[in-house]
């Protein structure tokens, strides 16, 4: 008896570890920090965002500095590791600034496999340039793209 048991745990663990499927080579993932407040009506995983981006912010006016997007890109390139410099490139369009593309970039050693790069454009630039309408994420190894992911009003 169990050795059944230990035979349903092991096949319910193969189960669910074929079912996470590959790791994606890019991921981006986007928040919005419209207001400074923490109020107990926000969902408990926002509150937890709002703090995170507001620790350390002590006066209102640094509170306000901190307001605006946050674009966190995940890229993950095992098989590449070793084979050239990393980089991370995020290009965005804003509402105030008509067609011109931004761009900003993070870049990661040749050794790394993932990593995680932090895009924010908050601050005077989103005060006075106003929301991010379209944006664009790329990883580059050795200079050769290796994935995109874009907003749907990209060009």
């Amino acid at each position: 008896m169990a050795g059944m048991k230990r035979l349903t745990l092991v096949a319910a663990a193969l189960a669910l570890g074929a079912c996470t499927g590959p790791q994606e080579t890019l991921v981006v993932k986007s928040f919005q920090l419209r207001d400074q407040s923490l109020t107990a009506v926000d969902d408990p995983m926002v509150r937890m965002e709002k703090g995170r981006r507001l620790r350390g912010a002590v006066s209102m006016e640094e509170r306000r500095q901190r307001l605006g997007q946050y674009f966190t890109v995940l890229w993950s390139d095992p098989a590449g590791a070793g084979r050239g410099e990393v980089e991370v490139v995020f290009e965005y369009q804003q509402g105030a600034s008509a067609s011109r593309v931004k761009r900003m970039s993070r870049s990661f050693p040749a050794s790394e496999a993932s990593g995680n790069a932090e895009f924010a454009v908050i601050g005077d630039d989103y005060l006075k340039g106003g929301k991010v309408l379209a944006w664009r994420a790329s990883v580059r190894r050795g200079g050769r793209e290796l994935a995109s992911r874009q907003s749907y009003l990209w060009k």
